[in-house]
């Protein structure tokens, strides 16, 4: 597991797509917890969802970082370097957001 990860640092910070999981709001499936893809807004549930959306997305899309969409938390996943870290770090002026 990587100790940097350049792909949280150069994350943006999309809006959200929906308020739900895409994907299980169109198969009227149920979630546990929800997570924000940072390249696109794309909304997916988590690995302990059935349906595993937000993993499945980045298997499709390559969008290699996802924050935690659930209120009070803030803590980001790099599936590419497998880097967990509990505060997203803050964004320098200029930088992607």
């Amino acid at each position: 597991m990587a100790t940097e990860c350049k792909h949280i640092e150069q994350a943006g910070n999309p809006e959200p797509r929906t308020n739900g999981c895409e994907e299980c709001m169109k198969m009227n499936a149920q979630w546990v917890h929800l997570r924000r893809c940072l390249e696109c807004g794309h909304v997916g549930c988590c690995d302990s969802s059935p349906n595993k959306h937000a993993t499945k997305h980045f298997h499709q899309t390559k969008h290699p970082v996802v924050q935690s969409f659930e209120p009070g938390e803030t803590w980001v996943w790099c599936f590419e370097d497998r880097l967990f870290l509990d505060d997203r770090p803050q964004q320098e002026e200029g930088s992607r957001a």
